[in-house]
């Protein structure tokens, strides 16, 4: 996906002055692991540590959801999401709700 939009966690962007507010934008995505996955996730706990199954899982939904996020914003006009945050819920077991929100904006670059 083409990204031309700037994404921050925090309230604005350094060298950039915002000129209109757009509203909240999110993008959300539900996944649920395979039985195989599960198997072999489980599997993993066994030994410990690191589990790559879950972790590549985690890493697919969080990207889903975060592209999600950028065309909503570029749908009502943004060239920015400021505030932009993750959250994820178990909405039943083996399946998981990831959130990407934030707020959109129209910025423009300050003059140095």
């Amino acid at each position: 996906m083409n990204q031309h939009i700037l994404i921050t966690t925090a309230t604005s962007l350094e060298g950039y002055k915002i000129t209109k507010q757009l509203g909240l934008v999110r993008g959300i995505t539900v996944r649920s692991r395979s039985v195989l996955g599960n198997m072999a996730g489980g599997f993993m706990t066994i030994f410990g540590g690191r589990s790559a199954i879950f972790t590549e899982l985690c890493e697919k939904a969080r990207e889903e959801a975060l592209q999600l996020l950028i065309l909503h914003g570029q749908e009502m006009g943004a060239n920015a999401i400021i505030n932009m945050r993750y959250d994820a819920n178990e909405v039943m077991n083996g399946l998981t709700e990831v959130l990407a929100y934030g707020t959109a904006v129209v910025v423009e670059k300050t003059e140095i």
